[in-house]
């Protein structure tokens, strides 16, 4: 089956938004569902839905076993251990959880870069006010990390570095491998955010030797309000709880609580079950296509984008990478982001404008936003030929 015959599986590519063919250009922001995604969640709400852990009837014994079930899916697909991964929100809660139960003090320091979303940035600018110094490794003008810089920025008093596997503005896809060679070089942790990296490629966080390793599940074919937080064991073991509540303890007395066992431990209060359970579905959804024929379709996109795109005269794509992935964010002469997007939207295509809450990476490169066209595996030529054939169209009501 050609990914083009995939289509039919996602119910909303079937719209028409003002009368047109809807191309769907926004898959940075988030992901299309397919039919198996959207009916094992309504399957799980009409037959299983119960709490999870706490009762021994039937319909406690199917929901637990299903949230189970896709966490063991989770680990297969990253090739963790199932007990190292852990629910969350998202990609921004799984950072946020980091950054709070390193419980790190004055003194402390952490490395991130300037290519990071403002969810990596902003939890550790809040540590400030604990003393904790946050400092950035900066960019080449084509896109690329000024690697040889967590070298010379970690030190001592570096307790984590943090950084993206792929820039969600530029494609960029780091060597994060690499990175994690210097990090525990230098004695630090490293946490990979990985939300715009898992639904293009193949991820090994073993290989990696990632202490964390981040996303979401709605980049991914899964459903909104799920995410996942990896972290090896033996360093989860030594992190105290995120938050406090239900599920996270084993005894609770006034005076003091035990904790569960890792990852519930950090898994407090009722899951998002549903969720899960989504996520498990779209995981295998994504294993029967393959991730090695998905890369090769994202690649052949991110090329014919590139050479397409790069024709329109006035048109500038930002960032030229050797290795890129999934996103093309471009300017065309002096025409504001949003009007672009506003006009693409009048021929039925979705794609993204501003600063794609990558203010500093953007700040860098000397801009203030862009338009960004961010590609999937449902995705055609013909879809960024749509694009190409819109833009042109502006340039007119501009010129």
């Amino acid at each position: 089956m050609s990914m083009k015959d995939l289509k039919k599986d996602f119910p909303i590519l079937e719209r028409k938004v003002n009368g047109k063919d809807i191309v769907y250009l926004d898959n940075a922001a988030t992901t299309q569902k397919p039919n198996q995604v959207i009916e094992a969640i309504s399957n799980y709400y009409k037959n299983n839905n119960a709490n999870i852990h706490r009762s021994v009837h039937k319909l406690s014994e199917e929901a637990t076993a299903a949230h189970e079930g896709a966490r063991k899916k989770v680990g297969k697909f990253i090739n963790a251990n199932e007990r190292e991964i852990i629910f969350t929100r998202g990609c921004t809660e799984s950072i946020n959880l980091v950054s709070h139960a390193l419980r790190l003090k004055k003194g402390d320091s952490v490395v991130s870069t300037t290519m990071e979303h403002h969810s990596n940035i902003v939890p550790w600018q809040l540590l400030k006010d604990k003393g904790v110094d946050v400092k950035f490794v900066g960019i080449n003008d084509d896109g690329t990390l000024k690697i040889d810089e967590f070298e010379k920025l970690i030190d001592d008093t570096t307790k984590l570095a943090t950084v993206v596997h792929v820039s969600n503005v530029v494609g960029t896809v780091n060597n994060v491998k690499e990175i994690a060679k210097i990090c525990h070089k230098k004695g630090c942790k490293i946490l990979v955010d990985g939300a715009q990296a898992i639904p293009h490629m193949e991820i090994n966080v073993k290989d990696i030797d990632a202490d964390f390793y981040a996303f979401s599940g709605h980049k991914m074919l899964g459903p909104t309000g799920i995410g996942v937080l990896y972290g090896k064991k033996e360093v989860l073991e030594r992190m105290e709880p995120f938050m406090g509540g239900g599920d996270m303890i084993k005894e609770v007395f006034l005076d003091h609580s035990e904790w569960n066992d890792v990852p519930w431990k950090f898994e407090a209060g009722t899951p998002n079950i549903a969720g899960a359970v989504g996520l498990g579905v779209a995981i295998d959804y994504l294993k029967d296509i393959g991730m090695k024929n998905i890369r090769k379709h994202d690649d052949d996109l991110m090329k014919y984008g590139t050479e397409v795109l790069g024709k329109i005269e006035g048109l500038k794509i930002i960032g030229s990478a050797p290795e890129r992935i999934g996103a093309i964010s471009f300017t065309l002469n002096d025409i504001h982001s949003h009007d672009i997007a506003t006009i693409v939207n009048e021929d039925g295509i979705a794609i993204r404008s501003g600063h794609h809450c990558a203010q500093p990476l953007l700040n860098a490169l000397g801009l203030e936003e862009t338009a960004r066209a961010s590609f999937y595996f449902y995705n055609t030529k013909e879809d960024i030929d749509k694009l190409a054939e819109s833009l042109e169209k502006v340039k007119k009501i501009f010129a």
